[in-house]
């Protein structure tokens, strides 16, 4: 089976091919028509995509995770790109359909990002804060081989969780060696940070995430993070001010109160996860859009990075 990718998509193309569904909305237009509002995605990337001439029970054919194929035009609207579906239908089992084409991923096995993350565990030398860190990571082991760390923004990949977390440590590692801080609540830190996203967010095993749970909207992942250690910190009997620190490490993280953090960072550890945490992201998100990019090119504004357009020099080397 031959498929264009969505990254090769150029406006004023007609493309045929197999796509899978990120997400999927019944709306109404503003001349009260029905249509089906779609992210589609390939492991290349992702478009907004509509179906148009559609009844209220248009959404129940279709969900999270279904391959779609679909005939279309690549249009543009506000200078991006769109998909408007002309014949589309459910793939079935003589399409061949391999899942591993769809699904953006972490480039390194999951097994082996999970077994170094558990190496730098056992680094840590303070017993309380290394068997609170171990306990928690370890719980999450299935799903941390799938889990993205986000829904649609950085590493909202196929294992993304388990990559940020390892890119952050071999930070980490790094900056260890340069500032005097405290190792062991360092790598606590980043290792903790975003391991609650596994229960703010519901995802398949494809880390596709279609929507946040209960907790996750009505918490969120800070929140949610700052209960767990609590009450594993308590079980284990790790000294109080050890999870303390954890927590507000956990708590200062996103820097400011519209991000989620009532609290900046008080101690030193903190204030390194904030930026190790800014750097990946940031990098992750530039990554992405680059390695679309010809040399010599200028990017759209990135809404993730403030806008910011990004130039591709013959100098840049993808990872």
């Amino acid at each position: 089976m031959e498929t264009i990718l969505i990254s090769e998509f150029e406006a004023g193309d007609r493309v045929v091919g197999f796509y899978i569904i990120k997400s999927i909305n019944l709306k109404t237009s503003g001349n009260n028509k029905k249509y089906l509002d779609i992210n589609l995605m390939d492991k290349s990337g992702e478009i907004n995509a509509k179906i148009w001439g559609v009844d209220e029970n248009s959404e129940k054919v279709y969900s999270a995770g279904s391959v779609l194929k679909i005939e279309g035009d690549i249009t543009l609207w506000n200078n991006m790109m769109q998909l408007k579906i002309i014949r589309h239908r459910l793939s079935n089992e003589t399409d061949e359909i391999v899942l591993s084409d769809f699904v953006p991923s972490a480039p390194l096995k999951p097994e082996h990002m999970y077994e170094e993350i558990m190496a730098h565990i056992m680094v840590i030398e303070d017993e309380d804060i290394k068997k609170l860190v171990e306990n928690i990571f370890s719980s999450y082991k299935e799903k941390l081989m799938y889990y993205p760390a986000a829904k649609s923004n950085h590493h909202s990949i196929h294992a993304g969780l388990l990559y940020h977390i390892l890119r952050m440590l071999k930070t980490g590692e790094k900056l260890v060696g340069i500032y005097t801080v405290n190792k062991d609540l360092l790598y606590a830190g980043i290792i903790l940070h975003d391991i609650e996203k596994i229960n703010e967010m519901n995802s398949d095993e494809m880390g596709i995430v279609e929507d946040y749970t209960r907790d996750g909207q009505l918490l969120g992942h800070i929140i949610q993070g700052i209960i767990k250690i609590e009450l594993v910190g308590r079980e284990l009997g790790v000294d109080e001010e050890k999870y303390k620190l954890i927590q507000h490490m956990i708590l200062s993280h996103h820097y400011e109160p519209e991000f989620g953090s009532p609290k900046k960072p008080m101690i030193p550890e903190g204030e390194l996860l904030h930026y190790i945490d800014m750097i990946d992201a940031r990098m992750f998100d530039m990554n992405k859009v680059m390695s679309t990019m010809d040399v010599g090119e200028f990017s759209q504004p990135v809404f993730l990075l403030d806008r910011r357009r990004l130039y591709k020099s013959k100098l840049y080397e993808t990872e």
